[in-house]
């Protein structure tokens, strides 16, 4: 996926870069607000024809232009890139000022970088539903989740799952091979980068794993100590 950073700050910028880039993504930057216009409008014509989605990460104090400048700029000219505003600006007013110019999501500095992957994964399951065909099933290996009912089978042996595990099962089954940390499944599953308790992750991943994996010759669900977690 192709993200555009528009930051003025090089410390947040860079790291931000880096530790996008380090998750896979193609990472665009620009410092000024014009210059953050013009690339975004760029991005959303190489989207229409045909380029992976993208998702902008606006800063709102800008030089040239503000954040807020060029979010109304680019809905006005109907791009229609999913767009989450970065500030240091907490207030409820500055939130509600951000979605009333077209941003879809809002996140104040400091923020948990594990929270940023997930609120941009939920931005681009977003764009990518209104651009790729429905999907009924997801399938890895032999185990399959139908999409339409939520049931889910290994094999021909169906599973008994609750709604937090089909949850879960969905996340890991979507990003096959993807590492997931705690962090990041807490805040796709739970809608929280902290856990309450303290083990909740740990706990269903094992629930998941004695439905999915216990008697089966190959095991789906891969630990990597230390980091987390990945199906494939």
């Amino acid at each position: 996926m192709n993200i555009l950073v528009v930051e003025d700050d090089r410390r947040v910028a860079d790291f931000l870069e880096r530790g996008l880039r380090a998750e896979g993504h193609v990472v665009h930057v620009a410092r000024t607000g014009p210059d953050g216009l013009a690339l975004a409008q760029r991005l959303h014509r190489e989207r229409q024809a045909g380029d992976p989605p993208t998702v902008v990460l606006l800063d709102v104090m800008l030089p040239g232009l503000s954040g807020l400048e060029v979010c109304q700029s680019l809905r006005a000219g109907r791009v229609s890139l999913p767009i989450l505003m970065l500030t240091a600006l907490a207030t409820v007013e500055d939130r509600v000022a951000g979605l009333r110019m077209g941003a879809d999501d809002y996140l104040t500095k400091p923020f948990a970088f594990e929270e940023l992957l997930a609120r941009i994964d939920a931005l681009a399951r977003r764009t990518q539903g209104e651009h790729s065909p429905k999907v009924d099933a997801l399938q890895v290996d032999d185990l399959v989740l139908d999409l339409n009912t939520m049931r889910a089978r290994r094999g021909d042996q169906p599973l008994e799952l609750t709604a937090r595990e089909l949850a879960l099962l969905e996340l890991l089954m979507r990003h096959p091979g993807r590492l997931f940390s705690r962090e990041r499944i807490l805040a796709n599953v739970w809608g929280t980068h902290e856990d309450p308790l303290t083990n909740v992750v740990d706990v269903y991943i094992r629930r998941l794993r004695s439905k999915i994996d216990d008697g089966c010759a190959r095991a789906i669900i891969h630990t990597v100590r230390g980091l987390g977690y990945r199906l494939e």
